[in-house]
């Protein structure tokens, strides 16, 4: 790929290179959208709720490279001239870092903020690695500028998130949320480590200790699916090793991306997620959009109110405990992430073809982080990853051909309910607890399976620590209850509109799709 190798900086009324975090706090503490918790720490609100995905463009005179919605170089560079020009006027921040820490696969990142909206480069800065290599002459590879006071007139909601693949450069304009910040650098690390012979996950990653040996598990989920109460949720004293992206390579050897969390903040719960909580609650961490009724006073974490989209960023320092990516063996397990309502049982086992096919399908019940058009829709998102910047199908098939050299099961684990919603009398929830039992058994390899009729993997008979067997398999729950009628016709239907939806993919490899009949 064609790298920016340059030290680039834009012009600006004045250029602060590289604060310390006690400068960006004090920032963050001037802005009038922040308020002290009685944690030490800082709770901004912002006025955008969460990424717009509706408003994200590739910059490409070729759209038959990406699935994403593209524009051309030309207006590409309209939309910089625009966003160079705001920023004469401007007073700046700049923040510099690597994604990831193995010096032979990290890459230079650098954020270029509006110093008016602080908060985000303090939480950037959280995320990124650094060292003593970072100087004068540090040259990024991918840059995000950001100047949430700008607007993109004619674009949806006046807003607009360029990405320009080639360059390395990602513009952010009218946005104050920090996710186009994070996810505007791995949107472009994703390109990379495709280009590299690897693939982009978004999953957390964890190590878990076991009689047989250590097991590294990746945990892949759309943001809202549990992700990260799955990763750092501790079986036989496991240690977390990365929040939200890895790059998982031939073998299964993996790399980290980030040196801190990004954590969803609504009904955290102290008992439930102790380790969060702590983390999310201590004094450098920083808080967006959690409700709060006054300076200096607590936050609730379940009011919702104005939004279920809280977030916190830690540094993984945070956690008191954690696993550097360098020394984690090669994957053991994967575990797709479906926060479904109907018959997806607590755990399933996949095969080789099945595992790329729900890793394709990428379904859940959306959440507030995609927006309010996805909460509490049931959503599919190609490998449950909304930031691949080239064609899905290149994501199925490369994740086909990891698996095939990796020699590491797949699981699919639901971390809704069965039987219906979580309001419904007739459903049963998947809870923490139940959730953490089936990745402590899968680590342990303690999982008694059969076959299932309807969709061919592997269900549980026995998981120790889940005492419900309508939860293992959800047809129990539908014949009890006299309605296996709907059961059928709920099979009917996914199988249907499943073989439809990876129908949208040209050059998806044809086994993918084979796989959804039941062996």
């Amino acid at each position: 790929m064609n790298q920016v190798v340059k030290p680039y900086i834009p012009r600006a009324r004045s250029v602060r290179r590289r604060p310390s975090q006690e400068e960006l706090t004090a920032l963050t503490a001037a802005m009038p959208t922040a308020r002290r918790t009685t944690y030490g720490n800082y709770n901004v609100q912002t006025e955008v709720l969460a990424r717009s995905t509706e408003s994200t463009y590739i910059v490409t005179d070729d759209p038959s490279t990406t699935s994403s919605q593209t524009i051309s170089s030309v207006e590409g560079k309209r939309i910089a001239a625009l966003q160079e020009e705001h920023l004469k006027l401007r007073d700046i921040v700049v923040i510099d870092g690597y994604i990831g820490n193995d010096p032979d696969f990290r890459c230079p990142a650098r954020l270029v903020m509006d110093q008016e909206f602080a908060n985000i480069a303090g939480m950037q800065d959280h995320l990124l690695f650094q060292d003593d290599t970072i100087g004068a002459d540090f040259e990024p590879w991918f840059t995000v500028i950001y100047t949430p006071a700008l607007k993109a007139p004619g674009y949806p909601k006046d807003r607009m998130i360029c990405v320009d693949l080639e360059a390395g450069v990602t513009r952010v304009l009218n946005s104050d949320y920090f996710g186009e910040s994070k996810k505007g650098l791995l949107r472009m690390w994703n390109r990379l480590v495709y280009e590299r012979g690897g693939l982009a996950l978004h999953a957390g990653c964890k190590v878990v200790p076991t009689e047989g040996g250590e097991r590294t598990l990746l945990i892949v989920g759309l943001s809202g699916t549990g992700k990260t109460t799955t990763t750092f949720t501790r079986q036989n004293q496991s240690k977390p090793v990365q929040d939200d992206f890895v790059a998982l390579m031939p073998g299964g050897k993996v790399y980290g991306s980030e040196n801190g969390c990004f954590a969803k903040t609504y009904a955290l719960s102290q008992k439930d997620e102790p380790t969060i909580y702590a983390a999310v609650t201590s004094p450098g961490a920083y808080l967006e959009n959690v409700s709060q009724r006054e300076v200096d006073g607590p936050v609730d974490f379940f009011d919702e109110s104005y939004t279920q989209n809280g977030r916190a960023v830690f540094p993984m320092s945070s956690l008191g405990w954690s696993r550097d990516a360098r020394d984690a063996p090669p994957v053991s397990g994967l575990l797709i992430l479906n926060r479904n309502d109907g018959i997806i049982p607590a755990v399933a086992r996949l095969s080789v073809e099945q595992a790329a096919t729900y890793f394709m399908l990428g379904e859940t019940k959306g959440t507030a982080a995609g927006g309010a058009a996805e909460a509490g829709k049931s959503l599919r998102v190609p490998g449950t990853n909304p930031f691949f910047p080239l064609l899905h199908a290149q994501q199925g098939n490369r994740f086909f051909e990891l698996h095939r050299s990796g020699g590491f099961q797949v699981y699919l684990l639901n971390t809704g309910s069965v039987g219906g919603g979580e309001r419904d009398p007739l459903a049963k929830k998947v809870r923490i607890p139940d959730s953490s039992a089936a990745v402590k058994a899968i680590a342990e390899g303690t999982i008694a399976w059969e076959l299932d009729p309807d969709f061919g993997y592997e269900v549980a008979t026995e998981v120790p620590g889940i005492d419900d067997p309508e939860l293992l398999q959800p047809r129990l729950l539908y014949r009890r209850q006299g309605r296996l009628d709907e059961h059928a016709a709920i099979v009917e239907r996914l199988r249907r509109e499943r073989a439809e939806y990876l129908s949208r993919f040209p050059g998806l490899d044809p086994r993918l799709l084979s796989a959804l009949e039941s062996r």
